[in-house]
């Protein structure tokens, strides 16, 4: 008889939750201070769709603080896009970016491959100025207000 351990290595990717550990602790992990809302210079350094812990469909973007008082601090974007308006505040994010790609959703698996390919275009090449602030309901809101090539 299985017991309950057995059934969370089934059900888990334990091998990617141990890849996760070793990176969170060759990163610093937790021990990192919290970003406050204001106006910073960002690069991308990870943007994919994934699976929220309810397990819905979520938009995931890292920016990472090029310089200031909390240079090399992570600003995380997370946007659940169950329905209309979600993805159009995605959509919106991102065409800020000016990569001069179609931004529009036809379906998940297109979309994912869409941030791919968004994320292919900026890395390394663009940075953003980013306004980091608290929106309605204690939720934050991200606007890209400039684009740089990066030299």
């Amino acid at each position: 008889m299985a017991n309950i351990w057995d059934k969370f290595d089934e059900a888990i990717d334990t091998q990617g939750l141990a890849a996760d550990v070793k990176e969170a602790a060759e990163n610093g992990a937790g021990s990192f201070k919290e970003v406050p809302h204001g106006d910073y210079e960002v690069e991308v350094n990870k943007m994919e769709l994934v699976s929220s812990k309810k397990g819905d469909p979520m938009v995931s973007i890292w920016f990472k603080v090029v310089s200031g008082d909390f240079k090399g601090s992570l600003i995380f974007f997370n946007q659940v896009i169950t329905q209309g308006f979600q993805i159009h505040i995605v959509n919106e994010l991102l065409r800020s970016m000016d990569t001069e790609l179609d931004i529009k959703f036809e379906t998940y698996k297109q979309y994912g491959s869409l941030l791919m390919d968004v994320f292919e275009a900026i890395d390394g090449n663009l940075e953003f100025a980013l306004k980091y602030a608290k929106g309605k309901k204690d939720f934050s809101t991200y606007e890209i207000t400039e684009v740089f090539e990066v030299e």
